[in-house]
């Protein structure tokens, strides 16, 4: 039976996941990317928490379609509050997903605003 693209995807993400984890010195900075909105979280896995967030669902961006743009904003959004929780450096974590488009832009948006990874 042929898998379809979320499961795909999910076993891709397993396959990055074996290889990166973050701790409280780099925490993780995982994106999701529905065809609507993205969203990026930094996380501490050996603590289990939610450093910071962001999406395209917050009310500034809501009205706004899903852009390369978009997703730079929210880049930047991320880093931002990344830094107000004291998160300099973090490791990417795509999701299984291609690291081009808005991937790529959230990435390149969050280091614009100073995220190191």
């Amino acid at each position: 039976m042929k898998m379809t693209r979320t499961q795909a995807r999910r076993k891709r993400h397993v396959r990055v996941r074996k290889n990166l984890a973050g701790t409280q010195s780099t925490p993780r900075l995982a994106v999701f990317r529905s065809n609507r909105y993205i969203y990026a979280q930094v996380i501490d896995d050996d603590a289990g928490r939610t450093l910071a967030a962001a999406a395209s669902t917050e009310p500034a961006l809501r009205k706004k379609t899903l852009s390369t743009e978009t997703a730079a904003e929210v880049g930047k959004l991320v880093a931002v509050r990344a830094t107000e929780a004291g998160v300099e450096e973090v490791v990417f974590d795509r999701g299984g997903f291609k690291f081009h488009g808005r991937v790529k832009a959230l990435a390149e948006g969050a280091r614009e605003a100073g995220l190191k990874f």
